[in-house]
């Protein structure tokens, strides 16, 4: 027989004699239950407490978790225990005739400036930008935060002849872009945008706040004002587990 949890649901019963994947199964409804009727951000009880209550081993327990965490429905925090998923932060993309056009993301974005430095552009970048290589190039990295929490790293690299006087503090606050139009008169007009899943690696782990090898997206960007010349090379990692893009298509009779 089974009996009413206090959560309303129906608790299992004692599973000893069950196979591993149906006791793994099992779990993994529960937690699936759990994060059904909880807010985003909401604490799993530990790992001892659930083993106990569903009547399985805690490796069970930990395999169903870890599952559901690839999955992008739970979160690990180092230290503070299993989350489920934290809202996302939604970044709209809308089709016309030419590209897409982006509005603001939602939240509120704050920057932190952990790289700020100015030197000759090198082969490399002097290709990305449309440069010689020994005109001067600005690099920027930047921890970017959402409603105070990190969200991504932004690394971007200027030509430093278009952004004279620019100041880290300049970076930390306001719209990048509208800062370029209204100080510099640097019009963006368009970008060329590639997107990726990756994974962190320690250093950006550190600075996202996720553990080593969590989800990411990336991203790579190439922009250009009205008149064709390249003002920004930018590469971005984002949370896979706090941000998402929407796009609105638009479908006629040649749609595949």
């Amino acid at each position: 027989m089974t009996s009413t949890d206090r959560d309303g649901g129906d608790s299992p019963e004692p599973s000893a004699h069950r196979p591993p994947t149906v006791k793994r199964d099992l779990v993994r409804r529960h937690l699936m239950q759990v994060i059904g009727r909880s807010g985003p951000g909401t604490s799993l009880p530990p790992e001892r407490d659930l083993a106990t209550r569903l009547g399985v081993s805690r490796p069970t327990v930990r395999a169903a978790v870890e599952e559901l965490v690839r999955s992008g429905l739970l979160v690990r925090q180092h230290g503070k225990g299993t989350f489920t998923s934290p809202h996302k932060v939604t970044q709209e993309m809308s089709g016309s005739a030419d590209g897409l056009a982006v509005p603001p993301a939602e939240g509120d974005w704050t920057s932190r400036v952990v790289r700020f430095t100015t030197g000759p552009a090198g082969p490399a970048r002097a290709a990305r930008l449309g440069l010689d290589p020994a005109d001067p190039v600005l690099r920027i990295t930047r921890v970017r935060d959402v409603d105070g929490a990190p969200m991504s790293i932004e690394q971007l690299e200027l030509p430093a002849a278009l952004v004279p006087g620019l100041l880290p503090e300049d970076m930390e606050t306001g719209n990048f872009y509208r800062l370029l139009r209204e100080r510099f008169a640097v019009v963006v007009s368009d970008a060329v945008q590639t997107l990726e899943p990756a994974v962190t690696n320690p250093e950006q782990a550190e600075l996202l706040d996720v553990p080593v090898y969590a989800p990411i997206l990336q991203v790579e960007r190439t922009t250009r004002d009205g008149a064709g010349r390249i003002v920004e090379f930018a590469h971005a990692v984002y949370r896979g587990d706090r941000y998402r893009i929407t796009s609105r298509l638009r479908f006629d009779d040649t749609s595949g």
